[in-house]
């Protein structure tokens, strides 16, 4: 299924960089993107997700409307862009600019600390309408130059992020050694995984991951490991029901027999599994034994249930 707000095309209107993070970013006439870095010269540039930020011309053009006198690159943006909605693309989504090639990696970010312009106007549109991206295919572009969103490939990689709760782990007590063995088996069924986390058992900043991961990095599926037991600490699978839109419980269902196949005390696991908009969150057990023998019984059927909340399968 091809995303309906494929194939739109955009005009580069400005192209902002600063040498320094939190400085205003400054217009120059051309850039140099680099593949897997960002934008030569730019302090936000490197290995990482956010090599490139884009903001919608209009959303400028909107900010400006009330008032607001504000130049390109005052909202730390660094592509200033006609013609789309960048807002409204899915992370996943392949732009062309000129001969270069962007992937979008986030959407939108959090507001740690309120920029100039905030205090200034008491709003700040970059952590709403902002997008990032990571540089695919590098090269020199400029303003004028046109912007096209690449069809979505039905047939791409799931994406993931894994989690472990331990406060031993977190704490460096003991070497973790589930989340790693998650990774392993789901790379080798050629998951991209994005992100792996290291956290103690802490159910607010657990819902703060998991919302962050699913509304900004629109993972497809996150995988947490441990406090899923009765420990008055394990509290994943509450922040799990907690940030969670439906519930998918025959996932949580089918590694509990499986579990209670191996031995009695697998009905001891509390662990749940939901969906939070379009990204599945399944909560998996705390050992690497375990985790393997569950991931051994839901992969297969995951694979479907995640094209339909992304949009590549249908029922």
């Amino acid at each position: 299924m091809m995303d309906d707000r494929t194939g739109i095309k955009g005009t580069l209107k400005a192209i902002c960089v600063s040498e320094r993070r939190g400085t205003l970013k400054e217009e120059v006439p051309f850039a140099v993107l680099r593949e897997n870095f960002g934008i030569e010269g730019d302090a936000h540039a490197g290995q990482w997700h956010r090599q490139v930020s884009l903001l919608s011309f209009e959303k400028i053009e909107e900010f400006r409307s009330r008032g607001a006198d504000v130049g390109f690159g005052a909202f730390g943006e660094n592509l200033i862009i006609s013609g789309i909605d960048l807002r409204a693309l899915p992370v996943d989504t392949e732009l062309k600019i000129g001969g270069t090639l962007l992937r979008v990696s986030q959407i939108g970010k959090a507001c740690h600390s309120h920029c100039e312009i905030y205090k200034k106007t008491g709003d700040c549109i970059m952590p709403r309408e902002g997008i990032f991206a990571e540089v695919e295919a590098g090269g020199t572009i400029r303003p004028g130059d046109a912007v096209e969103v690449l069809p979505l490939d039905p047939d791409r990689p799931f994406t993931a992020a894994v989690i472990t709760l331990s406060d031993r782990a977190a704490a460096g007590e003991y070497e973790d050694k589930s989340g790693p063995e998650i990774e392993r088996i789901l790379r080798e069924r050629y998951y991209r995984v994005l992100e792996t986390l290291l956290l103690p058992d802490d159910k607010s900043r657990l819902m703060k991951e998991l919302m962050r991961l699913a509304d900004q990095r629109q993972v497809n599926v996150i995988f947490t490991t441990g406090g899923t037991g009765f420990s008055e600490r394990d509290q994943t699978p509450e922040a799990t029901i907690a940030v969670c839109d439906r519930m998918a419980p025959g996932i949580a269902e089918a590694m509990r027999a499986e579990s209670m196949r191996i031995t009695p005390k697998g009905m001891l696991s509390r662990a749940v599994s939901g969906i939070r908009k379009k990204t599945l969150i399944v909560n998996l057990p705390g050992s690497p034994k375990a985790c393997r023998e569950c991931l051994d019984v839901i992969l297969d059927p995951l694979d479907h249930g995640l094209g339909i909340l992304r949009g590549s399968d249908t029922d």
